[in-house]
């Protein structure tokens, strides 16, 4: 009974024996159509990622939109409203806490944390909320930022000339020396 091993080989061997028939078979049809046609390339805009970038700069999301990523907008919509709900919270909170602060220092007893929560609680409270808020308000200001770089990086790469010419395969090979096969990746460059 053959190993696993060499099953496993074997499978792999026809596999990428069928990768490279198909491969011949791709590169000869594309020789007959070059042959009868005239390739045209779409001109390179070098203002196009500035475009995007401040499409994102000027209304979140726009940049993604003028890629023509659609699909990024809610994202960038979702990240940033997530940051402003945390940022309104924890405002809130701060908000709060603070109040009740300074009504006790004022003499009054008839805040909402009284016979709960001391002065010290109060004054932690208060710097804990404060931490969150400016923390809440870094990331959104990080996430809009990621936005814009997102737009500009996306409107770079869809000017990148994509083309047969770059391939990267499976590669099977026997090694003669140790009687074992190997197994990695080619990379092709054609010119």
């Amino acid at each position: 009974m053959p190993s696993k091993v060499i099953i496993a080989n074997a499978v792999l061997f026809l596999f990428c024996s069928a990768m490279l028939a198909q491969n011949d078979k791709n590169k000869i049809a594309q020789t007959l159509k070059s042959a009868d046609t005239i390739q045209v390339q779409e001109p390179i805009d070098p203002l196009s990622p500035a475009k995007a970038a401040f499409y994102s700069a000027v209304l979140p999301g726009l940049g993604q939109a003028y890629n023509k990523k659609y699909w990024k907008i809610p994202i960038v919509y979702g990240a940033l409203g997530t940051g402003i709900y945390f940022y309104t919270n924890n405002n809130k909170e701060y908000n709060r806490y603070r109040d009740a602060y300074k009504r006790r220092l004022a003499g009054f007893e008839d805040d909402e944390f009284f016979g709960r929560i001391d002065l010290n609680g109060l004054q932690r409270a208060q710097k804990f909320y404060r931490k969150n808020k400016e923390i809440s308000l870094l990331v959104t200001i990080g996430i809009y930022a990621l936005n814009i770089i997102d737009a500009n990086v996306d409107a770079h790469l869809l000017q990148y000339n994509i083309d047969k010419n770059l391939t990267l395969a499976p590669h099977f090979k026997f090694n003669e020396m140790d009687a074992k096969s190997d197994l990695g990746l080619t990379l092709n460059f054609n010119f």
